[in-house]
């Protein structure tokens, strides 16, 4: 019965992690996810999901089953904590997409086109 209670703070403070997230996107986040919503590449996007009750993806297609990242400096310390996400979300079916911050500030339309390329389209 504890176990289960902890469970449920824990996804509760996921939730209000990814909420907080969506109020405040990075400047990358926030252009990468102005040509993703409202199925602009043809599927529709959630923004600051959590997942699998200890993740929380910057953007998910789930119909697509792709989880897109938006890598900002920082990402590179943590490479291996996110090859080791990645892996995990690849076991439960989920592909991710990491895209670094500085090409979706530098040039839109390859960052979405490697959206495009990753959804085969």
């Amino acid at each position: 019965m504890h176990s289960l209670k902890a469970a449920h703070r824990r996804q509760i403070e996921l939730e209000q992690r990814a909420w907080h997230h969506r109020q405040t996107l990075t400047p990358s986040e926030a252009r990468l996810w102005r040509a993703l919503r409202s199925r602009r590449q043809g599927v529709q996007f959630r923004r600051q999901v959590p997942l699998c009750g200890r993740y929380i993806a910057d953007f998910l297609a789930p119909h697509a089953r792709l989880i897109v990242e938006v890598d900002g400096s920082s990402h590179r310390l943590r490479r291996q904590a996110d090859a080791r996400r990645d892996r995990m979300l690849a076991r439960q079916g989920l592909r991710t997409l990491r895209i670094p911050a500085e090409l979706v500030m530098r040039d839109l339309a390859a960052a979405v086109g490697l959206v495009r390329a990753a959804l085969g389209r």
